[in-house]
């Protein structure tokens, strides 16, 4: 994957053949741990959601997002390098977990530039909970960065100061903007294919 220093991205992937990726409640904190150790040293993050079977991630690229940490026939990027050390990691904990064999996720990780439409990106991966009707607020889903922006107490994954800069975030207005309908143009964007 390549990236560019500053720009934003929708990363996401779900499971192969549409499978669950998380089994089990445990498995959401093992993710987001690997997340945390293998992502957010790498990149920016402004949102991110776990789904029972795919999950999406907003980043910002950043100087070290673009490093080259493998010299193959291809050079790899730290963020990249980052991706494939999150899934083949979470993958052989589930494999064991789950006693079985083969790919968890789908062979390639899809990543969009959002630039042009951020505002959208962000609340569209916040609003993923409520439209698959897994909750009817989404203050109620836990797998999310949406608890972050709302609650002061939440651990936080995400770079509010950024999220403040490039969105005009401002926390007395977030829930109502995250509430808001979301062009059909752009989700069709946003969504798997």
């Amino acid at each position: 994957m390549q990236f560019s220093e500053g720009s934003f991205y929708h990363i996401f992937n779900r499971g192969n053949n549409k499978q669950k990726i998380f089994f089990q409640e445990r498995n959401y904190n093992y993710f987001l741990e690997k997340f945390k150790k293998y992502i957010l040293p790498n990149a920016s993050i402004l949102a991110w959601c776990l789904m029972p079977n795919h999950f999406h991630f907003l980043v910002q690229a950043t100087k070290r997002s673009l490093e080259t940490v493998k010299h193959t026939p291809v050079n790899i990027n730290a963020l990249t390098e980052g991706i494939r050390l999150l899934l083949s990691t979470y993958s052989a904990g589930i494999q064991k977990q789950e006693s079985r064999k083969g790919s968890l996720f789908q062979q390639k990780t899809k990543f969009k530039n959002a630039d042009e439409y951020l505002s959208s990106a962000f609340h569209y991966i916040h609003q993923n909970p409520l439209r698959a009707g897994l909750v009817s607020r989404m203050e109620d889903y836990p797998w999310s960065s949406f608890r972050e922006y709302i609650l002061d107490s939440h651990p936080r994954i995400s770079d509010f100061s950024i999220a403040e800069q490039y969105l005009d975030l401002r926390k007395e207005q977030f829930v109502e903007d995250s509430y808001g309908v979301i062009p059909d143009d752009i989700v069709k964007m946003l969504e798997f294919r």
